[in-house]
């Protein structure tokens, strides 16, 4: 089942196109990293799912035709940017308290197991958090919904390796099942590849790939030789140089005598694939 369908989908400013002719489907049950460099299109392209964009094309939610923004749609969906929107005037129980008010989907019991590992100070004000705080903040107020997609925005930008760690554990234990979907948008692969179970990648608009992690990965390999038999691998799609060595990404079928084989990274990957240093 899925339960995003976009066809389509474009977003132009002036002659700039954000978003190109964009289609995809998004499946239930499923963790999908969208995948792209800075300015690929990541961040336009959930504007729109969400409908804060007006866009050209097709994107159906639930099999509903999106065409504006629509309160109701956040019954369903959560949505977690790179910059949270906080006001930072608020205690952090008043903040709880006045989303708690504001959202139908919001679920007591979660939010009471949230609260308790977050050790979150209920009376100091937002503005006084950490960054790091903030964020913990957010994410226990964003988990607390009980709704079916999640999309995450260059979630853990700025913070810490332990609390980017967290996150996704959080993540991975509070939120996601069998009947739930979550979106990743990052352009720093690394630390989510180990959780991801589909991949989209995104360059200059374009939907570039769809599909799942087993399945890419089962199509290429790396192997690694001595740097002087590096012309054995001139038909690599990306080669990486080390000391007196020379990796390289191959179809799975290609045969290279006493190589070193290994599965790729899916940061090798993109890079392969759509090519650039920044992914």
């Amino acid at each position: 089942m899925n339960l995003i369908e976009i066809s389509n989908l474009t977003k132009k400013y002036k002659n700039l196109h954000a978003v190109d002719n964009a289609s995809i489907n998004i499946p239930e049950g499923k963790i999908i990293g969208l995948l792209g460099k800075n300015g690929a299109g990541k961040s336009t392209l959930l504007k729109c799912m969400l409908g804060f964009l007006k866009h050209e094309g097709e994107i159906k939610i639930f099999g509903e035709t999106l065409s504006k923004h629509k309160s109701s749609l956040h019954n369903h969906i959560a949505f977690i940017p790179d910059v949270s929107s906080l006001d930072d005037r608020l205690t952090v129980q008043q903040t709880i308290k006045y989303v708690k008010n504001l959202n139908p989907a919001w679920c007591e019991k979660t939010a009471e197991k949230l609260l308790l590992q977050s050790e979150l100070p209920l009376k100091q004000k937002v503005g006084n958090l950490s960054k790091g705080m903030k964020t913990k903040l957010y994410l226990m107020i964003i988990l607390s919904l009980d709704v079916k997609i999640l999309l995450l925005d260059e979630p853990t930008l700025g913070l810490d390796i332990v609390f980017r760690k967290e996150f996704f554990n959080t993540i991975l234990g509070e939120f996601f099942d069998e009947t739930k979907t979550i979106i990743i948008s990052t352009h720093q692969v690394e630390e989510v590849e180990h959780i991801l179970q589909d991949i989209i990648f995104i360059d200059k608009g374009k939907i570039v790939l769809q599909e799942s992690i087993d399945d890419l990965k089962s199509k290429f390999k790396t192997v690694t030789i001595s740097s002087d038999r590096e012309a054995e691998l001139d038909n690599a799609l990306l080669k990486m140089k080390t000391l007196g060595q020379v990796s390289g990404i191959v179809s799975s079928e290609t045969k290279i005598e006493d190589a070193i084989e290994a599965k790729p990274s899916l940061s090798d990957l993109f890079l392969a694939i759509v090519g650039g240093n920044h992914a």
